[in-house]
């Protein structure tokens, strides 16, 4: 038992630090351990665009200040 529980804490480790990490059994791939960030994004998904852009800050709040100076035209050439 002792020999599992160290080997689990260097599986965490590494799932957190390199990715997930796939457990076998008698050389038969049957679970994977990854890092809680990863589960998350998989269970619950990223929000979608829109969601995404709802979720920013109040932008009316800020104070914005111009120069009262005339906007001076640039010709192109």
């Amino acid at each position: 038992m002792q020999e599992v529980k160290q080997k689990l804490g260097e599986v965490i480790r590494r799932a957190h630090d390199e990715g997930p990490q796939v457990i076998t059994r008698h050389g038969e791939e049957v679970a994977v351990v990854i890092d809680i960030a990863e589960y998350r994004r998989l269970k619950y998904g990223a929000p979608d665009f829109k969601e995404f852009l709802r979720s920013a800050p109040d932008l009316s709040l800020l104070e914005i200040h111009r120069a009262k100076e005339p906007i001076v035209p640039v010709e192109l050439v």
